[in-house]
């Protein structure tokens, strides 16, 4: 189940925390992988363990997505250099936490070039050879705050709720040709960024969490797997919330 052998993927952020939980996962189901990132040192070096710990001859190309021109040329080059694209993961974010009526104009532009415009690009640059194959898994990575809101990040949340709109329009558009377009919205996620917080804020930010913990970046990679999977087939325009019960949609 969920066996990905024969896909390739795009994962944007991929040497980022997150990023690279949601790349080991689509490996290890056997999936080839583009890895994309601004750092070619952390993306070479990633690419190496996971050709070392799974094959598949997994490849990095390195994008800047506030640079627009490189992000249009980034699906071309995964066709160009894997022979085509089966799933596209928008990892890819930033953050310029500031309160709104402290917000600089550049960084609201920023958050929303990079975790919303660039998305789109990449979205919308993907459709062709997706609807051409009958066959395309988009997954945009999204967060709990786009749908709950956070004092101090108008401009993260605005990008993050942007995602979840775009992606329902894309699905309505894309469902009959076989490319479903989902996002998956992480609560607390334990990274290197969180696991330097002091005990106190740890606890009281797991004492938000009904599972009394954070979680690890291979919840998000599992969500991950199962959306770009044959078994989901008949699941599009849809969030899954991974936040161990921190936010409970109807």
């Amino acid at each position: 189940m969920f066996d990905l052998t024969g896909m390739n993927a795009l994962v944007t952020g991929a040497s980022g925390g997150i990023g690279s939980s949601v790349a080991r996962c689509l490996a290890r189901q056997g999936a080839r992988l583009a890895l994309s990132g601004s750092n070619p040192a952390k993306l070479r070096g990633f690419r190496d363990e996971l050709n070392a710990e799974f094959g598949h001859d997994h490849v990095e190309i390195t994008c800047d997505l506030s640079n627009a021109e490189q992000v249009e040329e980034l699906i071309p080059a995964t066709v160009d250099t894997l022979g085509k694209i089966d799933i596209l993961v928008n990892n890819a974010g930033i953050t310029r936490d500031n309160l709104a009526m402290r917000m600089k104009d550049e960084e609201w532009e920023q958050v929303i070039r990079i975790n919303l415009e660039a998305a789109f690009r990449l979205m919308r640059a993907a459709t062709r050879p997706m609807m051409k194959a009958r066959f395309g898994r988009m997954i945009s990575i999204t967060s709990v705050v786009g749908a709950t809101g956070n004092p101090g990040q108008a401009n993260y949340a605005a990008a993050k709720a942007g995602l979840v709109g775009m992606s329902k329009s894309m699905a309505q558009e894309l469902a009959s040709r076989g490319v479903t377009v989902n996002c998956v919205a992480p609560g607390f996620i334990r990274t290197a960024m969180t696991d330097v917080l002091p005990d106190a804020q740890k606890e009281a930010l797991n004492g938000r969490i009904p599972m009394g913990r954070m979680g690890e970046g291979d919840d998000i990679g599992a969500a991950v797997a199962f959306l770009a999977s044959k078994e989901a087939g008949y699941l599009t325009g849809q969030t899954l919330h991974v936040n161990g019960g921190m936010a409970m949609f109807a």
